[in-house]
């Protein structure tokens, strides 16, 4: 009994202060009296604790008020805010022919941003980590942060993730990302990596700062390639026993469709193919060079006969590929996310139409505006996740 009542002030000091530290995330400058209004602390507690956050490099007091007019008699109101740059987290994007990283700030601003390719898709261990070691080094530069100053980092890759952040290594492509890449970066650099499947991430940042913000039952899609999708179900992400939870493989089985390729890939294979025949089409102009997903939209942009019927494809291929993630997992909205997800926007209607015929619950429908940027800001979401879950034990390069 002794060593609980012993505990009990330390432990009402650490909720005190978590919960000021979540109340000055969600707010700007904020003055004392803020604090004890948004928390219920007293005048005299909020002080203290403000004080502490202060000293250990979470938060920073403002300047008087009095400097900006607010105050012309009496005493003036001290005021504290979020220190954004107490120290950083990195959101990464690992797929197979290159590794993305962004630097973030606290709030969730990207500051910098670096890519680094790999020289092929066989590659070492060693050689991969090297790479992404090296994007996240030049990220870092860019926006002239130290590694020491990385308090977490999130990397999304093309392969199934369970809880634990173990890769499921039952396909030899899925083995190409089980590099050991945790404990490298930790060994290398003193890092906290969180491992996740790229899909799941990408739905991680569209509900944050996408088409699906506020929707609790979303399945976003990336679509660019290769099929893979991120479920979240009643606002939590959702793995399953491996991490093999939104996994389309099963897409191989269902009729129309066959396999896992994504629109970018069809809309290509498909062009190459028309080019390859006599047709008459605008195609040839805009595909000079070799047919892409975006010389397709472009000729039917223009009423291309040829393209208009590749469009027509892709959107009966993507209704029955939506309608079979739809009637296993009924979500209200499904997302179209990736690179492809700006030109995707044209076939929302005639999946729509044509979603009845696949489906006896068809979801709402929508592109997320985030563009091949999705992966990276689920990442780095997740790795604030972490910051702001482990805040009061993570000590700062500045306080260490």
């Amino acid at each position: 009994m002794s060593e609980i009542s012993a505990a009990t002030p330390q432990l009402l000091r650490r909720v005190s202060a978590g919960a000021v530290l979540d109340y000055l995330r969600a707010s700007e400058a904020v003055t004392v009296t803020d604090v004890m209004e948004a928390t219920g602390l007293t005048r005299a507690t909020a002080i203290s604790v403000c004080e502490d956050l202060m000293e250990r490099g979470w938060i920073r007091e403002l300047e008087n008020q009095r400097a900006f007019g607010g105050y012309q008699k009496g005493r003036p109101a001290r005021r504290f805010e979020l220190n954004e740059r107490a120290g950083y987290v990195l959101g990464m994007d690992v797929g197979i022919r290159q590794a993305t990283v962004v630097v973030s700030d606290l709030r969730g601003k990207a500051l910098g941003r670096a890519s680094q390719p790999f020289a092929e898709a066989e590659i070492s261990a060693e050689e991969r980590i090297s790479v992404i070691d090296r994007a996240a080094m030049l990220a870092l530069h860019s926006v002239g942060a130290s590694p020491e100053s990385v308090l977490a980092v999130c990397a999304g890759i093309a392969a199934p993730v369970d809880r634990n952040g173990d890769v499921l290594v039952t396909q030899h492509f899925w083995g190409l990302f089980d590099v050991g890449l945790k404990a490298a970066l930790r060994d290398r650099r003193g890092w906290t990596v969180l491992l996740e499947n790229d899909a799941n991430l990408a739905a991680l940042g569209d509900r944050w700062r996408g088409a699906a913000a506020g929707v609790d039952d979303v399945v976003v899609i990336l679509a660019s390639e290769r099929f893979g999708s991120g479920v979240i179900d009643g606002g939590r992400l959702v793995h399953g026993r491996g991490g093999g939870a939104g996994e389309l493989a099963f897409l191989d089985m269902v009729e129309g469709v066959g396999n896992t390729f994504g629109i970018a890939f069809l809309a290509r294979e498909w062009a190459t193919d028309a080019l390859a025949g006599k047709a008459e089409t605008s195609l040839r102009e805009h595909a000079a060079d070799g047919a892409e997903a975006a010389h397709v939209f472009a000729a039917a942009a223009e009423g291309d006969a040829v393209a208009l019927k590749i469009l027509e494809r892709l959107a009966d291929r993507m209704a029955r590929v939506i309608g079979a993630v739809a009637t296993i997992i009924n979500p209200e909205l499904v997302v179209i996310g990736g690179a492809v997800a700006k030109s995707a926007g044209v076939l929302l209607d005639p999946i729509a139409e044509r979603l009845k015929q696949y489906t006896a619950t068809p979801p709402r429908l929508a592109v997320s505006p985030l563009g091949d940027s999705i992966v990276t800001v689920g990442a780095v979401r997740c790795a604030l996740d972490y910051v702001e879950k482990n805040t009061l034990d993570l000590q700062l390069m500045a306080r260490a």
